[in-house]
């Protein structure tokens, strides 16, 4: 009995490949005969971590079979051909409107994948969601097979290497450092989190600096759009960061005074574990997963009001025992992520599977 991990790609950093490494490597230790295949692979991913899908052998009845599905592929319509018991890794899919006017083969990719979506409704024998909000959108489709939820898999160890030195001398000179980190793409909304920085800055603190850490490669336009609205409101100190080494990476959440996140779209939402694991407050507008993944800690805005998140802002960096007390609560709510915690879930999933429990 094997089990393998199939996904469109591999990457170096992208998150729904780090799930899938790390699901491996969690099905190994338990001594499980397991494998990504993969249809590319990065060059900067390590030698042996995943096969080429061309490579991929015939599977038996009795293996499994885990999809990563997060974007449109075929291989959403190829995997009920194939033999084993079919499960789904769902991470969610941005809604295609998002991307109009800015990047067609991005809003035809997400169109794509929830035909593919669809299409599996009723072909595929269980589903581990990486949030509550994927499980629910999966019934809204139909979905009438087991599903449970079972988080992102993160190895924080990798959290402890050495920041980037020289991010770190440059700006620890006593200035807040506000930051949100995610790809700059239109689904999270950058604009709004620079439109609550305006009014921080203008009304609380005039020498704040706002670090947007993310790659914009592929949403050049929406890259040029953000920067044309910094320009319109007039206001210093925002940065993009573009794609940075991950030590970089560190270094942003290591300065991090707060942690403001205005997304609208996220099947889950990893930089908020990363700032918890930071220990660094966060301020967040209640939108698709962010919620849950969250639990009831950090702040949490029901509606886009800037004049509001820029007060909360300055309360989470100035009142000492507000921003204690969101820390430790964001401290607790992590301990519900650990990589030994979520690795129990996936060995209780795949006891489940195999009629263990």
């Amino acid at each position: 009995m094997r089990i393998v991990q199939i996904v469109p790609n591999i990457s170096y950093g992208d998150g729904v490949s780090n799930d899938c490494i790390a699901i491996k490597r969690a099905l190994s230790e338990r001594g499980y005969d397991t494998q990504i295949y993969a249809e590319s692979i990065s060059p900067k991913v390590e030698s042996g971590t995943a096969v080429l899908l061309d490579k991929m052998p015939q599977f038996h009845d009795e293996d499994i079979v885990i999809l990563h599905l997060a974007s449109g592929h075929h291989l959403n319509f190829d995997i009920d051909k194939m033999n084993g018991k079919k499960i789904i890794r769902y991470h969610n899919i941005t809604p295609p409107h998002f991307f109009a006017g800015y990047d067609r083969n991005s809003q035809y990719a997400c169109s794509f994948g929830y035909e593919g979506l669809r299409y599996l409704a009723d072909k595929v024998d269980y589903v581990i969601a990486v949030s509550e909000y994927n499980k629910q959108g999966l019934r809204r489709m139909g979905y009438t097979c087991d599903i449970d939820v079972m988080p992102i898999l993160i190895p924080f160890d990798d959290y402890k290497q050495k920041p980037d030195e020289k991010t770190i001398q440059e700006y620890s000179d006593g200035k807040t450092n506000v930051v949100f980190t995610g790809r700059i793409v239109p689904n999270k909304k950058q604009e709004d989190v620079i439109r609550a920085f305006h009014l921080y800055k203008k009304h609380y603190d005039p020498v704040a600096r706002l670090f947007l850490v993310g790659s914009y490669k592929g949403m050049e336009r929406y890259y040029e759009r953000l920067q044309g609205y910094v320009q319109k409101l007039g206001v210093q100190d925002v940065c993009f960061t573009g794609h940075i080494p991950f030590d970089q990476i560190l270094a942003y959440y290591t300065l991090a005074d707060v942690f403001v996140c205005m997304s609208e779209h996220e099947g889950f939402c990893i930089p908020l574990l990363e700032a918890m694991h930071f220990r660094t407050p966060i301020l967040a507008y209640d939108s698709s997963a962010i919620g849950g993944t969250l639990g009831g800690t950090g702040v949490l805005l029901p509606e886009k009001d800037p004049a509001l998140a820029a007060g909360w802002m300055n309360r989470l960096v100035r009142d000492e025992a507000l921003r204690k007390d969101v820390i430790e609560n964001q401290n607790r709510h992590l301990e519900n992520f650990t990589y030994k915690a979520i690795k129990g879930k996936l060995y209780e999933c795949m006891d489940k599977v195999l009629g263990e429990n």
